[in-house]
């Protein structure tokens, strides 16, 4: 875990303000992040789960593997497929188009998503670069915090952790040694060496901080959004935790179920008791009368413990778990297969998953707008105010959410194809079909060889004739 504790002079009273108070924002929230980072990774101890009735502390090593963090996240994040930005008039715009080239924004994007359901938002930087003229960073809030200026409707100012190195006196803890900090008008630059904290100022003319945040689910009263595992998410997967956990002991005294032995002398409970395993795999178990009293020993086996609950509990919380995420029952892996679902069931589940994967690119493509016409400000030198309408008007496309078949995809282009003709020689038309960017290209410049072959032959043709004449 990181801690911040950037101490420097020379800063103006409100930038000394800024930084102190956003060091104190990242500090608050490191250790919810922390536990958010676990929960999506599946890292729940027992000892967190315990209820202390029948769980025992002795197995407190157990580890029960859960990936309904990871699912909640990601199958919403699958969803959300940015395809880069198009122009007022329905082009690429080049400078965009190679910035989303230089800075690998469409698959930088998808990890951002991921970080942004995770913890609820995620920030992007930009910064002038000598070599590809704008940089597009995404940092994560366990690296990166900010303050909402409700005002305006935006970051009042950010910071964000560049680079780390391991603290030489604790291996668990990592010390920030590059942190940029996002004002209106600079990005200051703070550095740490043996000697402490240094800082320079880089001025910029945006009228604004060159930091952008993407944001889930966001209220009035959370501006900076709430994450996909929220306090009750968290809960129900701290059930399926100790369920399975239960599932686990119950199983092993199913597997090992008790036995008893009354009536036997004391060589013989002895001679039991040395070796139980030897006693419970063998196929013969030999016993003579107690000389002492008679009697004759009886054996016998308390009733096997039963899984069946353990397995009802699950399909509850896989239940619960789904209605509270949008995610299907076939997403939580518990499935009651006495009843199973029908293909409409199916598909009927799937549509608030879509609806949220409707809402996560509206938010998104708002603010993928914004961090392109910063871009392209940054590259025309220019501040936001003063691009032209056309740079302004610039969108962010994502494809569908639905993510529909193939062929119900080509049935609609081809019914579209059939009433406006000119749909058909479009590249929306091929995507439609099921082409990919890069047959796309293939396609066109095949036309474009066998156009020109044609013409070619076209040309022979009318020499040939002429020769003839």
């Amino acid at each position: 875990m990181i801690n911040l504790g950037i101490q420097v002079e020379g800063l103006t009273p409100k930038e000394q303000a800024q930084l102190n108070e956003l060091q104190e924002v990242f500090n608050q929230h490191a250790q919810k992040n922390e536990e958010k980072a676990r929960y999506y990774e599946g890292k729940i101890p027992l000892s967190e789960v315990n209820l202390g009735i029948a769980l025992p502390n002795g197995i407190r090593s157990l580890e029960i593997g859960c990936a309904w963090g990871a699912k909640t996240v990601d199958v919403l994040a699958a969803r959300s497929m940015f395809d880069g930005f198009v122009g007022s008039d329905g082009n690429d715009i080049e400078e965009l188009r190679r910035i989303c080239i230089d800075n690998r924004l469409i698959a930088e994007y998808t990890k951002a998503c991921r970080d942004e359901l995770e913890f609820g938002c995620t920030f992007a930087t930009l910064s002038s670069d000598p070599e590809i003229d704008c940089k597009i960073r995404f940092h994560s809030p366990r690296t990166a915090a900010a303050l909402w200026d409700g005002a305006k409707g935006r970051i009042e100012c950010g910071l964000a952790i560049i680079n780390t190195a391991l603290d030489n006196n604790d291996a668990t803890t990592w010390i920030p040694t590059l942190v940029n900090m996002y004002t209106e008008d600079a990005i200051i630059v703070f550095r740490y060496t043996d000697e402490g904290w240094t800082w320079t100022r880089n001025p910029q003319n945006m009228g604004r901080p060159l930091m952008e945040a993407l944001i889930w689910n966001a209220t009035s009263s959370k501006p900076f959004g709430r994450s996909r595992i929220k306090e009750p998410i968290r809960r129900l997967i701290q059930g399926y935790v100790r369920t399975v956990a239960n599932a686990t002991i119950g199983l092993e005294f199913s597997t090992s179920p008790q036995k008893y032995l009354l009536g036997v002398t004391d060589e013989q409970y002895d001679a039991l008791i040395n070796d139980k395993f030897k006693q419970y795999v063998g196929s013969i178990l030999a016993s003579t009368t107690n000389p002492e009293t008679g009697e004759k020993p009886s054996f016998g086996q308390l009733a096997q413990g039963n899984i069946q609950p353990h397995i009802e509990m699950l399909r509850a919380l896989a239940t619960q778990f789904s209605a509270a995420t949008g995610l299907s029952s076939t997403d939580t892996g518990v499935i009651n297969t006495a009843n199973p679902t029908s293909a409409d069931a199916l598909i009927a589940q799937t549509q608030t998953l879509i609806g949220m994967a409707e809402d996560l690119n509206t938010s998104n493509g708002d603010s993928l707008r914004v961090i392109a016409m910063m871009a392209l400000a940054i590259v025309q030198n220019k501040r936001l105010s003063d691009l032209t309408d056309e740079q302004k008007d610039v969108i962010a496309h994502f494809k569908n959410p639905a993510m529909p078949s193939v062929a119900s995809t080509a049935d609609a282009a081809l019914k579209i194809a059939s009433v406006r003709s000119e749909f058909g020689q479009t590249d929306t038309f091929l995507e439609m079909i099921g082409f990919d960017q890069a047959d796309i290209r293939r396609i066109k410049a095949e036309e474009t060889r066998l156009r020109g072959l044609q013409l070619i032959g076209a040309l022979e043709n009318d020499n040939t004739g002429e020769d003839l004449g």
